[in-house]
């Protein structure tokens, strides 16, 4: 065997090898979720917070390419509506509360990495990429016999001051089970949002330096295939 046929031997095997590794996959899938959103704010100078509740919902679309080993890669791209914002813990020993609800039209794009049964049974997934916000409105709740000039001189700002920037961004990522059934597919997933834009300016004349969204997501789901080639 001279050096000419173990070069192309070996460049045929390799082929080979790579070809039984990376399985191009063409598949489109659409579906729906939602589920309950425990929200908080990063602020700086920081306030005392509890966890305010709200709804989240909207739709998907899946796109798989390929499967490589054993981890199937997708992009994912969803539409929802998602409520966040501030729940104020005050800590004077009364029942008095305050809260601010942001309605948004929120945009992930994802990398879905999942492992497991391609069809009739389960997989394990990983959401994670950018997310792009944008605030359709906001509203603010007071409850109980408090004066706001008696609050903390640092964040009286906070009360009346109308978000200043509609556009918000940060990371998002979620772990998640999907079962695969002949039915559809039905999921549920834990995930996590970190806002990396501000509510309100944030420049040395501004009343805070920070005042972004965190985000805790609780979400469930039924997805459908469109076509699988």
């Amino acid at each position: 065997m001279n050096r000419l046929t173990i070069i192309i031997a070996a460049l045929l095997l390799s082929i080979g090898a790579k070809a039984q590794i990376e399985q191009p996959k063409n598949i489109l899938e659409i579906g729906v979720g939602g589920g309950v959103n425990l929200n908080s704010m990063e602020f700086q100078p920081s306030i005392r917070q509890g966890m305010l509740m709200g709804a989240n919902g909207g739709i998907s679309l899946r796109y798989t390419s390929e499967k490589y080993f054993s981890m199937i890669c997708a992009a994912q791209v969803e539409v929802n509506f998602s409520q966040r914002g501030i729940k104020e813990d005050f800590d004077d020993g009364t029942e008095n509360y305050y809260s601010r609800t942001l309605n948004y039209i929120e945009v992930p794009v994802f990398a879905h990495l999942s492992w497991g049964k391609e069809r009739n049974g389960l997989q394990f997934f990983v959401n994670l990429g950018p997310q792009f916000n944008f605030l359709l409105g906001e509203s603010e709740k007071y409850e109980g016999n408090w004066d706001v000039n008696a609050r903390p001189q640092s964040i009286r700002p906070l009360y009346g001051k109308d978000a200043e920037n509609k556009f918000d961004y940060g990371i998002a990522g979620g772990l998640g089970l999907e079962l695969k059934t002949k039915a559809g597919n039905f999921f549920v997933e834990g995930r996590y949002y970190y806002g990396l834009a501000d509510i309100f300016g944030n420049s040395k004349t501004d009343d805070f330096g920070r005042s972004a969204n965190k985000t805790i997501y609780v979400r469930a789901g039924y997805s459908i295939c469109i076509f699988d080639k």
